[in-house]
């Protein structure tokens, strides 16, 4: 799996977010940015990306992913 097609399958599930994918060979980062998160932990955010990437970490086309994500307000912040 490619970070291009990472980005597409999180683009079309989360339209309103900020997406940016980096690396390859099943190893990811994934950073994410937008209103979806909000009022969300850190795990219930991971559990949005895991239930979109699901398959894929399963079949093992990713084996690795970190993730970072926020809302826009979060980001500023920083």
């Amino acid at each position: 799996m490619e970070a291009d097609q990472i980005r597409q399958l999180l683009t079309v599930a989360l339209p309103d977010c900020e997406i940016d994918i980096e690396g390859g060979d099943g190893k990811y980062l994934v950073t994410a940015t937008g209103q979806v998160f909000e009022g969300l932990n850190a795990v219930r955010r991971q559990q949005t990306i895991y239930q979109i990437l699901g398959e894929h970490i399963s079949s093992g086309a990713i084996h690795a992913i970190t993730m970072h994500l926020m809302t826009a307000a979060e980001r500023d912040a920083v």
